[in-house]
């Protein structure tokens, strides 16, 4: 962005400001889709979305582009909470799972995309494509659904037998479905009087709390690290970026198809094991190939030490990256729902941004040390799902909901 003249501080500026607009979002995601419907909220993210990129490919200012990461910063934030809540919402018990894994895996195809359409193109040209998602579902919003549950929330129950039909099929008996999820509502709003401290309850505290835990965990294993070092492994494992960036979109690919298939078959709790697993083995593979590099033990193996952590840590990342997510849309009923999700992303954006800070100080410490440490927060992660981490396939949302609140009354 030499054109613009930018200073190493308006840069930093630049560069930290979509964290800002992050933080802001996940703060604010559960109430304003409670508020607003999860619908509405779509388009309203789907705006914030293009003009950002407007904004950045036409700045003529820096302010103007910290505007547009910013705006950018607030859709990315939102968005995380709400993508699994409209899923989980909308699907049956029997395809919950796969359709929520989906979206990791479209990120992975788009960041890998913009990656490899950015090495051809200038950054202005870069934002105008990036535009395009964005337009292209203009139209696809006006005839999406909303929210079942969300309908029976604020009380259009006529409107939720017709949401239902559309998902269902017009010929579809949804009596029962419908009946289930109004009174489940019902239900809840004898005791929902205390707003946000309701979720602080005994019966809502230890789920908050594992999925705060994984969320933080998770961010603290490295997905930045690993992304920053990427490029770095590609050239001293001897590929160019480009078919670096081909091979991980491939990896990404593979897994990403396995973990659709695998997780209403297996169960979240399996492949969360399975994830957390490979992403602290991933890690520890790459600290030791950088141990093995500054001391000269083996200097022709422990590039392809790095590139093989890299792809294991890809792979292990596509398959886990989404549970969490999935597990806040189906551990909390909807009067409390809102208030989990905008802590939970809360507390995710302050951890990714904490490794995001601190992570050039750990290098700069030891570049080895940094990638152990990501090892045990992973192995962490690993303990902490293997303990607290409930199974949730092959259930209603209502009945998973019913069944954490029951046992801990």
């Amino acid at each position: 962005m030499e054109d613009l003249g930018l200073s190493v501080a308006e840069f930093s500026v630049f560069g930290s400001i979509l964290s800002i607009g992050a933080l802001l979002g996940s703060a604010i995601s559960g109430k304003i889709t409670d508020f607003l419907g999860r619908k509405l909220t779509m388009w309203i993210l789907n705006l914030f979305y293009i003009g950002g990129w407007l904004a950045i490919a036409f700045a003529k200012t820096p302010w103007l582009l910290d505007l547009g990461r910013l705006s950018l910063g607030f859709t990315v934030g939102t968005f995380t909470y709400l993508m699994p809540v409209y899923i989980s919402e909308i699907t049956t018990k029997n395809v919950r799972g796969r359709f929520s894994v989906i979206p990791s895996l479209t990120v992975g195809w788009g960041i890998s995309f913009m990656y490899i359409v950015g090495s051809f193109v200038s950054w202005r040209t870069l934002a105008l494509i990036a535009t395009i998602p964005g337009l292209l579902q203009l139209l696809p919003l006006f005839f999406i659904p909303e929210s079942p549950r969300w309908l029976a929330k604020v009380g259009r129950d006529k409107e939720l037998e017709d949401v239902l039909l559309c998902l269902r099929g017009n010929k579809a008996d949804i009596f029962n479905e419908a009946a289930e999820i109004k009174d489940y509502v019902e239900s809840l709003k004898s005791f929902s009087k205390e707003g946000i401290l309701e979720i602080f309850q005994k019966k809502y505290f230890r789920p908050l709390l594992t999925l705060v835990g994984m969320i933080i965990l998770m961010n603290l294993g490295g997905a930045n690290a690993f992304s920053f070092y990427s490029g770095v492994i590609f050239v001293s494992a001897g590929l160019s970026s480009m078919v670096g960036l081909i091979t991980l979109a491939t990896t990404q690919t593979i897994v990403g198809v396995l973990g659709i298939i695998l997780i209403d078959k297996l169960g979240r709790r399996p492949l969360q094991l399975v994830s957390t697993a490979g992403l602290c083995f991933s890690c520890f593979l790459t600290g030791l190939s950088f141990l093995l590099k500054e001391s000269n033990w083996w200097d022709q193996g422990s590039p392809a030490l790095a590139f093989i952590g890299l792809l294991v840590y890809t792979g292990s990342y596509i398959v886990g990256s989404g549970i969490p997510w999935l597990l806040l849309s189906e551990l909390f009923p909807i009067n409390v729902k809102g208030s989990a999700g905008s802590i939970c992303n809360f507390m995710g954006s302050c951890s990714g941004w904490v490794v995001a800070y601190y992570f050039n100080f750990l290098t700069e410490w030891s570049s080895t040390g940094t990638f152990f440490i990501f090892s045990a927060c992973c192995a962490a992660n690993f303990i902490l799902s293997a303990t607290m981490v409930p199974e949730t396939k092959g259930r209603t949302l209502e009945e998973i909901q019913a069944s954490i609140t029951q046992s801990l009354d």
